[in-house]
């Protein structure tokens, strides 16, 4: 497949998927990309590593602005907080090139995906037994 008519096929996957797939997608990618930046700092390649860290720190930043605090209360708060602390790890990461501290985002990151993994099944499963 060529780069375009993969770029088409990506964005079309984003465009129809649900809501809690989107959720699932933005944290594999904030993974991936804490991943790449541990990579970075292995290779001393401080280009890289400032790319990656900054994905991240976009994904992030994007999940805590879609936190709907109305519908949310306490976890909308704790999860505010967590993200707070992840965006200033990953600051901090980026200017020290501090793999230690990616590997306490990546710990985070890894905990919340699988949390919200075992959320959706359950609410999937019961949709199906309401249906």
């Amino acid at each position: 497949m060529n780069k375009k008519g993969y770029q088409k096929y990506k964005a079309t996957a984003v465009q129809s998927a649900s809501k809690e797939k989107i959720l699932l997608m933005l944290y594999e990618g904030a993974i991936k990309f804490v991943k790449l930046a541990m990579i970075a700092i292995d290779n001393k390649d401080i280009a890289e590593r400032g790319l990656n860290i900054g994905r991240a720190f976009d994904i992030v930043m994007e999940l805590n602005n879609t936190l709907n605090h109305e519908v949310g209360g306490d976890v909308a708060v704790n999860l505010e907080q967590l993200y707070y602390f992840i965006m200033e790890e990953l600051t901090q990461a980026n200017i020290s090139a501090d793999k230690k501290r990616l590997e306490n985002v990546l710990k985070i990151l890894t905990t919340l995906l699988a949390g919200w993994q075992e959320a959706i099944e359950k609410l999937k499963k019961q949709e199906n037994q309401t249906a």
